[in-house]
């Protein structure tokens, strides 16, 4: 039990008097730590050296979303003290990142399995080479609307992070290519979700790739990938079983025997399967 003395000066822990924030026993702060926002919790790492090594020791999630401003700076000055974050939410309103706070991510941060960094229009393939150096853990990462990633270097992220569940690369035109997705199907075996949503340079190729090497997936966004035909469909159908989740707006070029295959599909394997295919149709067939 902890409690303000009378005097104001000091802080009673059962029956003995801690003089000072800084004698809070390190197995107390530790129970603090997950119950703090995550403001307050850097703040308080800068509070004396007990405080900052049990927050550094004891966070594994942080969100830096809040910050409007200088976030770049920030993950600079964290990224050296918080090495155990399994999770790190970098979504921003505008652009802030820049390749060194990413490149200071994987150097210190190895454990990290989450990573958000959604609309970073300043990143370029440095970061990506980063990660996949530093970071090979992560099973879940967003990179949607990362504009400047070329295909290039997903390939080679995919070839050291090959634990990937969750894949967001919506928006990324340059990354999310036919060499991409082979890579992916090649190298990243257990993916289970992917966004590749209005990604117009991906075709039959890629998302083919993607049905014969993924065969654990269940989501995938399609919608705006004007290129792809109902082979993509069918492959998807013949071999990703699990499959529950298929977005097919604005796929154009998609047909009634897309949709056959995937109601055989959904004959022959469980009726819960296919929760959703969402797409826009008309009197001929889906457009």
């Amino acid at each position: 039990m902890v409690a303000a003395g009378n005097s104001g000066v000091g802080v009673r822990m059962e029956g003995a008097v801690i003089t000072e924030w800084k004698d809070i026993p390190m197995e107390l702060l530790l129970r603090i730590v997950p119950l703090v926002n995550d403001r307050t919790a850097i703040v308080a790492s800068g509070v004396c050296c007990g405080w900052r090594d049990a927050i550094c020791f004891g966070l594994t999630q942080l969100s830096l979303s809040w910050c409007r401003k200088n976030m770049n700076n920030l993950v600079l000055s964290l990224a050296p003290k918080f090495t155990r974050l399994q999770t790190l939410i970098l979504r921003q309103e505008y652009p802030q990142l820049e390749d060194n706070a990413v490149e200071a991510i994987a150097n210190f941060c190895h454990d990290i399995q989450a990573l958000d960094l959604s609309k970073s229009f300043k990143l370029s393939d440095h970061s990506l080479y980063a990660l996949a150096r530093g970071c090979p853990n992560i099973t879940k990462l967003n990179i949607s609307g990362c504009t400047s990633f070329s295909d290039g270097a997903l390939e080679y992220l995919t070839n050291f992070c090959q634990k990937l569940k969750i894949l967001n690369l919506c928006g990324c035109v340059k990354a999310a290519t036919d060499r991409a997705l082979q890579a992916i199907g090649r190298n990243c075996k257990m993916l289970q979700s992917l966004n590749l949503g209005w990604c117009d340079n991906v075709g039959d190729i890629g998302v083919m790739s993607l049905a014969y090497g993924c065969p654990d997936l269940k989501c995938l966004d399609l919608c705006g990938c004007v290129r792809i035909t109902d082979d993509s469909v069918i492959a998807l159908a013949d071999k990703c079983l699990h499959l529950r989740s298929l977005d097919l707006y604005y796929c154009r070029n998609i047909t009634d025997r897309a949709m056959y295959s995937l109601a055989h599909s959904r004959v022959n394997n469980k009726p819960s399967l296919w929760q959703s295919m969402k797409g826009r149709y008309d009197e001929e067939g889906l457009r």
